[in-house]
């Protein structure tokens, strides 16, 4: 597994989690471990964790902007440090181009930047498009730098997990025959646990873009504990939205990932999302306990959950 080390200006912060989302099946196929300065915890050393990191990183990627550029941190140490290990040989340095700017005489202004020929990311009609671009990048220089040995065992498996699975005969009239299974209690509680690691992910990059797209207002996401996390929005110094979400087990009273709009502790709260099954695949079904945008859908996966939670969390805003 290769470390990916994201060096970028806090107000691409927007940028830098949608980046993130795009790398999210390399992570989950282990080609990469991404680092970036969110991942430091309360109370570390933030100068030291951000140089132990790009020191290890074997690749950086530097999310280049005028902000980036103007960034004295950015330019002077990140990149800096960056370039000196790209030259010794020891990291390969990606420039990603969020934003128009005159980067090309800058220290990496020689290397070959992404996406395609330096285009920014935001002169894509579709945004989503440039950052595909990026990752696919990524994957080619993780496969040329050693992760591809990882990437060839994932393809190597597939293609043996395609030949080996046994092929249903077909019968007249009939379409390919899906079996149903028992899903484990194991399986359940694991995918819950995933699940509510993704919806406090999504909540903590979420509420850092709307902050960077929004300097008028105030935010504040807090990690209480491993199954808690609480979110709260301030317009004008005055408290406009709070929830409180927290994981309370599959089998408890209190049970599945629930959200509360008050800080009454676990005993109150306003919607939940338990775990069921069709016999083909796990999903989060809402409670249907509070309004939520697009609320008739009751098969939810975990990116929709946290776009379900999250919409009902911003709903005070459009008002």
């Amino acid at each position: 597994m290769l470390n990916v080390f994201i060096s970028y200006s806090h107000k691409d912060d927007e940028f830098r989690g949608r980046l993130d989302v795009h790398l999210a099946l390399l992570k989950r196929q282990g080609v990469i471990r991404v680092w970036h300065d969110w991942r430091i915890g309360a109370g570390k050393d933030i100068h030291g964790e951000i140089t132990e990191n790009l020191e290890s990183a074997d690749i950086v990627l530097l999310l280049v902007s005028p902000d980036f550029l103007a960034s004295d941190y950015c330019y002077d140490r990140e990149m800096a440090r960056a370039m000196e290990r790209h030259r010794e040989d020891s990291a390969r340095v990606i420039p990603v181009i969020l934003r128009v700017c005159d980067w090309h005489g800058s220290p990496f202004g020689d290397l070959k930047a992404v996406p395609r020929d330096g285009q920014p990311i935001t002169k894509f009609a579709d945004r989503d498009e440039g950052f595909n671009e990026v990752a696919k990048a990524i994957r080619d220089v993780a496969t040329e730098l050693g992760g591809g040995t990882r990437v060839a065992e994932l393809a190597g498996q597939a293609a043996e997990s395609e030949q080996a699975r046994p092929k249903p005969t077909p019968t007249a009239g009939s379409g390919t025959l899906r079996l149903k299974k028992a899903f484990s209690d194991f399986e359940k509680d694991r995918f819950m646990e995933d699940a509510f690691e993704s919806i406090a992910e999504h909540f903590k990059e979420s509420i850092a873009a709307l902050k960077a797209a929004n300097p008028e207002i105030e935010t504040n996401f807090r990690r209480i504990d491993a199954n808690h996390f609480s979110a709260k929005i301030y317009m004008g110094g005055k408290e406009k939205a709070r929830c409180r979400i927290w994981f309370g087990g599959r089998t408890s009273l209190m049970g599945g990932i629930l959200y509360s709009t008050s800080d009454l502790g676990d005993n109150s709260y306003n919607d939940s999302l338990s775990v069921a099954d069709n016999g083909y695949s796990l999903f989060l079904k809402p409670s249907g306990m509070a309004y939520r945008a697009g609320a008739g859908k009751e098969q939810l996966d975990p990116r929709e959950a946290a776009e379900y939670y999250w919409d009902g969390f911003i709903e005070p805003l459009r008002h």
